[in-house]
């Protein structure tokens, strides 16, 4: 299997996921131009794609949608209420018709070379999902924009060799910076982000499950650095105990790719 990420945050999100002769992307929440640009610097046709997987109806998971779904006729995977969702948006121009296909969380679907199990995540959004994938041996959990770490979200992340999960925010830096109060509170919620040491007690409490790779996304701008997410990782695995068998800790960039990581 392979991944890129496109793009990660408040901004925009967008993964590329690869195996075989066919791939999916996780989200369109950058332009359709962006998207093929970026497809493109990997070596990769657009006709590759099979489908976008999208997680939850917000404009930054969704920009492009509209015009890769049905100008390019790319099918688009979600739940109804994602969909409906995305549909209701006024800032939508092209709405969703054709290339809709609907998902039942904990129910698998296979696309290509790849069989994908969307698992509900608490977010404030119309519906929101993640996504456990398998393909080629090998198994990929993304879970981004939730609140905190419910029991089907956990299932699927300790089931992955290799997951992909939001580090939103330093609770330290968001209570100490210049957001309104409403602001911190809608963050901090059980429907808002995810903070730093909240996946860092979730990833040193299952340290025996041995994950591969950790990518940690949808940092904020704002109350967020990749050095203080690494920082309060470690700070977990350091109380825990864990020295041994570490995963390998990627941070995501906000507005630019990564390159190619293979699994």
């Amino acid at each position: 299997m392979k991944f890129c990420s496109f793009a990660s945050g408040s901004a925009g999100n967008c993964y590329y996921i690869a195996s075989g002769n066919s791939a999916i992307l996780i989200d369109a929440g950058i332009s359709a131009r962006a998207i093929r640009n970026s497809l493109k610097s990997i070596g990769v046709g657009f006709d590759s794609i099979y489908g976008i997987f999208v997680t939850h109806d917000h404009f930054d998971h969704t920009y492009g949608l509209g015009l890769l779904g049905e100008r390019y006729n790319v099918p688009v995977y979600s739940t109804a209420e994602v969909l409906a969702g995305y549909n209701r948006c006024v800032r939508q121009s092209i709405k969703l018709s054709s290339c809709r296909r609907y998902v039942q969380k904990g129910v698998s679907v296979a696309v290509g070379d790849f069989s994908i199990t969307p698992f509900h995540l608490d977010h404030d959004a119309s519906d929101c999902v993640g996504y456990y994938i398998e393909a080629g041996g090998s198994s990929l959990a993304v879970a981004t924009d939730l609140g905190f770490i419910n029991d089907d979200a956990a299932h699927y992340l300790l089931k992955a060799d290799n997951i992909v999960i939001e580090a939103n925010y330093s609770e330290q830096m968001l209570m100490e910076g210049p957001y309104p109060v409403y602001l911190k509170q809608r963050i901090l919620s059980s429907n808002g982000h995810l903070a730093n040491h909240v996946t860092a007690k979730f990833l040193a409490s299952h340290a025996d499950r041995h994950w591969n790779n950790v990518f940690f996304c949808h940092l904020s701008n704002n109350n967020n650095t990749p050095d203080k997410v690494i920082e309060e990782i470690h700070a977990a695995f350091d109380l825990n105990g864990v020295r041994e068998n570490l995963p390998v800790l990627h941070t995501l960039p906000r507005r630019t790719m990564t390159g190619i990581f293979e699994f």
